[in-house]
């Protein structure tokens, strides 16, 4: 199989710099980026040389902002070693390992840097992962941007903050492992979690309001929305329709079937 490598020249850091500047991150501003490297590459000096684009557009009065979640649920996290989860891509895990960066004291972490890093990843365990009092609801509360490089909004963490907002009536269980007086303890909570499919609604919510702008950066496919206006925007289809993230029922989807299950044993289902 052909590989973004023999297929695309490598792009140089400024060819990266006009393309994101071309896109609309703001100067000065905060930017939650998820990205899939391997849409974007070759760049010039690799994930690491990508991450150095992305600082020159924000300048150092911005901050850089990525997930650096664990993907154990069984082991503490530990925010000094433990690897971000796969999932996440080589350039989130190699971001909370730079100089600078601060990352959550949580197994729901995100990396940050930047004036505004300690806000954003400071606050405590956040059950479920992404309340407002969380590094995703503080992106929104700060007026941040979101880019999506090389993904769609079925990576966009921004929209389960919506869900948490509008109150949706789904929940399944979920935990993690943390440390109390130096012993793991386990910690059970609900979270509004489904296979984030049905996410890519978005694109057409924002694109036909003018919210979102799009166009490659690297060799990626790429998005750009404020965080705001992607929760504003899902937040009035949400009130329509709260199970409109869900798969129709018996769709084959397990994590949806799941999700669905939880508001017929609640006895809420619409």
């Amino acid at each position: 199989m052909s590989d973004n490598l023999n297929r695309h020249e490598e792009l140089t850091k400024a060819e990266v710099t006009r393309q994101l500047q071309t896109l609309g991150v703001e100067k000065g501003g905060v930017l939650l980026v998820h990205t899939s490297f391997r849409a974007v590459r070759p760049v010039e000096g690799g994930p690491e040389g990508l991450i150095e684009a992305i600082h020159d557009v924000l300048g150092p009065e911005g901050t850089l902002v990525m997930p650096s979640w664990s993907e154990n649920d069984e082991i503490p996290f530990n925010p000094l070693t433990t690897p971000a989860s796969p999932d996440l891509g080589v350039v989130a895990d190699l971001f909370w390992r730079l100089p600078g960066v601060l990352r959550s004291d949580h197994c729901f972490a995100f990396a940050a840097a930047g004036p505004e890093a300690l806000h954003i990843v400071s606050d405590e365990l956040p059950l479920p992962p992404h309340i407002p009092e969380s590094p995703v609801g503080r992106v929104y509360e700060l007026d941040g941007q979101v880019l999506l490089l090389g993904v769609g909004h079925e990576a966009d963490t921004t929209l389960h903050l919506a869900e948490i907002i509008a109150d949706v009536p789904y929940h399944v269980p979920r935990h993690c492992t943390v440390l109390q007086d130096g012993k793991p303890v386990r910690v059970d909570y609900d979270e509004n979690d489904h296979c984030c499919e049905c996410f890519k609604l978005a694109d057409d919510w924002l694109r036909g309001r003018c919210l979102q702008s799009e166009g490659c950066v690297g060799h990626a496919y790429s998005r750009l929305a404020r965080s705001r206006d992607i929760v504003k925007v899902a937040l009035e289809y949400l009130a329509k329709d709260p199970l409109l993230f869900l798969h129709p029922p018996d769709s084959g989807c397990e994590d949806c079937d799941e999700a669905r299950k939880s508001v017929e044993s609640d006895g809420n289902l619409s």
